[in-house]
């Protein structure tokens, strides 16, 4: 197990990201989003991530009840705020979001001290706990000064109180993760889709600062939303289908890994675990199926070789850590 930053709050160096069994792109049954929790379970996982945002609460409530009789002092559960979800009667669906659910609720952004209270008072009550372990500030790009100047000491009494055990931020960018780095005593921060064998955007700011503060990174996004996964026409990359480069890089990276007899998938959970400042590899899953891949993935070491092809064909920076060979 690892810890997060200064907090001891534990984590495993892979954990469950729940966004998929909140219908990410594509319904989920309660079965599936179950046996996709339980498989994680099995596999060892013990660091589970939600949020509100993932599927108007759906995400939440059935990682609760998935969780539900296990021993609670063994997992580790964050969630996120920034986002209420007021309730609307307006019909359709929240696809336009990414997720297969109906319009509900909507999102309404707030960082205030009063809308962190508000929505993690919501998100325990939808996971059915008496506590979260860990609460990430979500997305705050477009309401950096609000989440730090409000959403931040928020979070912080609360951590005091002994109410949450470890407080960070989570987003899709770079530069205000570092900023919370460099200006607050976060203890930990959620970067997704930044450092993966296609992103190296987090190599030259973030993860040094992290490294200098003791503060944790979880990679989330490692697979950058599909791509890395299984490069194909039509894949995603960052929610969005991939352009026809990156699809060629992809497939040049998963060419690659074939040679050396190791996969992409094993490569792409292999490469943000290796830099010192990385605690925990978020790993989206919405099926048994796909965890079982995952933990065995993870589980299975990359041959040196292959990193030494990938620097030398240009496709990693020289300075980013890779796992250390397997001892003779």
């Amino acid at each position: 197990m690892n810890t997060l930053g200064r907090s001891g709050v534990p984590v495993t160096g892979l954990s469950f990201g729940a966004a998929g069994i909140g219908n990410l792109y594509t319904e989920v049954t309660d079965e599936q989003a179950y046996e996709a929790v339980g498989a994680a379970w099995t596999s060892g996982i013990r660091y589970f991530d939600t949020a509100p945002h993932y599927g108007l609460g759906l995400s939440e409530r059935r990682l609760g009840a998935a969780l539900r009789g296990l021993p609670r002092a063994e997992y580790t559960v964050s969630t996120k705020v920034g986002r209420l979800l007021e309730p609307v009667d307006t019909g359709g669906d929240d696809l336009a979001d990414g997720f297969a659910v109906p319009a509900t609720h909507r999102r309404v952004w707030d960082f205030s001290a009063d809308g962190v209270r508000r929505s993690l008072d919501a998100s325990l009550e939808r996971l059915g706990l008496d506590q979260v372990d860990v609460v990430y500030l979500h997305d705050p790009d477009d309401h950096a000064e609000q989440a730090i100047r409000e959403g931040y000491p928020a979070l912080e009494e609360l951590r005091s109180q002994g109410v949450v055990g470890a407080i960070g931020a989570g987003m899709n960018q770079t530069e205000t993760l570092t900023r919370f780095v460099r200006e607050t005593d976060v203890d930990v921060v959620l970067c997704a889709g930044r450092y993966t064998l296609l992103d190296h955007g987090a190599l030259t700011g973030l993860l040094p600062a992290a490294r200098d503060r003791g503060t944790s990174v979880v990679i989330g996004g490692a697979f950058n939303s599909g791509l890395l996964a299984d490069p194909r026409p039509g894949a995603t990359y960052d929610y969005a289908v991939a352009s026809d480069e990156l699809l060629d890089r992809a497939l040049r990276l998963k060419e690659i890994a074939g040679r050396h007899g190791t996969s992409l998938r094993a490569a792409a959970l292999a490469f943000p675990a290796a830099h010192p400042a990385v605690t925990s590899v978020l790993a989206g899953a919405r099926s048994g199926a796909e965890v079982r891949d995952c933990a065995e993935r993870f589980a299975t070491p990359v041959p040196p070789d292959f990193w030494r092809e990938l620097r030398t064909e240009g496709l990693l920076p020289a300075t980013a850590p890779v796992p250390a060979p397997e001892p003779s």
